[in-house]
C-alpha cells in the first residue's frame, strides 16, 4: 500500500514513512520553500533545552529535530514508529538513543522527561487524545510540552491560496523530489482535515495540560502549542 487513508491505521502510516525516510528532510525543505528550518529553530527556542535535562522528541524521524536539544547539552531520546526513519537516523547519528515507540503506548516510565515535543507528527497518530495523555504521563510534574503542527492560516485570502497549493502544487513537486509522492498527497489531505489552533489547545487542556497557549508561525501555516504538566499537590 503506497497511500494511507485519513483513518490513519498505524501500520499503513508507518510503512508510508519507511518509504520516504531517505529523502524526507530534503523533501520537506523543498515543499516548505525553506520554512521547515525556521520552524525547527522556533521549536528549539520554545523547548529551551538545558544541560542534563531529559527530552523526548516524539515522531523524531531521522532526528533532525533532535539535534538542537543535544547541542544544548540535554539528553534527548528520538522516538518514532517508523523503523525506516529510525534506521536512516541511526545511520546518520549512530550515537543517539533512537527508540521505536507508538505515541499512544510509549515505552517509558511515568514522569521521566523534563520536556516532551512532537513536530509534524501528532497529525499522523490514530488517537490524538491518547497521544496527548501519554505525553503527559511520561513528563515530570512541572515539565513542559511543545507541539509544532500544521494549522490553519489566519488570513482568509491566504488560507485559500495555501489550500490550493496543498492540493495542486504539492503533488507534482513531491513527484519530482520524493520516492513516494502519494505519501505527500496523504499529508496534504491530513493537513486540511486537522483541527485549528483553538481546537488543538482545547484538546491539550482536556488531556490535563495546564498553561496552554499557542503562537502562529508563517501566518498560521504552522502553530506552536505549549503547555505545562501541573505540579503534584503538596501533602499537608
Amino acid at each position: 500500500m503506497t497511500r494511507a487513508s485519513l483513518d490513519k491505521q498505524p501500520h499503513e502510516v508507518a510503512a508510508m514513512f519507511d518509504d520516504v525516510a531517505a529523502k524526507y528532510d530534503l523533501t520537506n525543505d523543498v515543499l516548505s520553500l525553506g520554512q521547515a528550518r525556521l520552524w525547527r529553530k522556533a521549536v528549539a527556542q520554545a523547548v529551551g533545552a538545558r544541560p542534563a535535562e531529559r527530552i523526548l522528541d516524539l515522531a523524531a524521524g531521522t532526528a533532525t529535530s533532535s539535534q538542537p536539544f543535544a547541542a544544548a547539552g540535554a539528553y534527548v531520546v528520538p522516538c518514532d514508529f517508523s523503523i525506516g526513519m529510525l534506521r536512516e537516523g541511526k545511520r546518520r547519528h549512530p550515537h543517539m538513543p533512537f527508540t521505536a515507540g507508538d505515541a499512544t503506548k510509549l515505552p517509558f516510565a511515568d514522569g521521566v522527561f523534563d520536556a516532551v515535543t512532537i513536530s509534524f507528527g501528532l497529525r499522523n497518530v490514530h488517537d490524538t487524545d491518547g497521544a496527548l495523555a501519554e505525553l503527559l504521563r511520561v513528563t515530570r510534574p512541572g515539565g513542559r510540552v511543545v507541539i509544532c503542527e500544521f494549522s490553519h492560516p489566519t488570513w482568509a485570502p491566504f488560507r485559500t491560496v495555501y489550500s490550493e497549493y496543498l492540493m495542486r502544487a504539492l503533488p507534482p513537486v513531491a513527484t519530482a523530489v520524493s520516492s513516494n509522492p502519494d505519501a505527500y498527497v496523504y499529508l496534504a489531505e491530513s493537513i486540511r482535515a486537522w483541527p485549528d489552533q483553538p481546537a488543538l489547545a482545547a484538546r491539550l487542556q482536556k488531556a490535563g495540560w495546564a498553561e496552554v497557549a499557542w503562537r502562529d508561525l508563517t501566518g498560521g501555516i504552522v502553530a506552536l502549542h505549549r503547555g505545562r504538566k501541573p505540579a503534584e499537590p503538596v501533602n499537608p
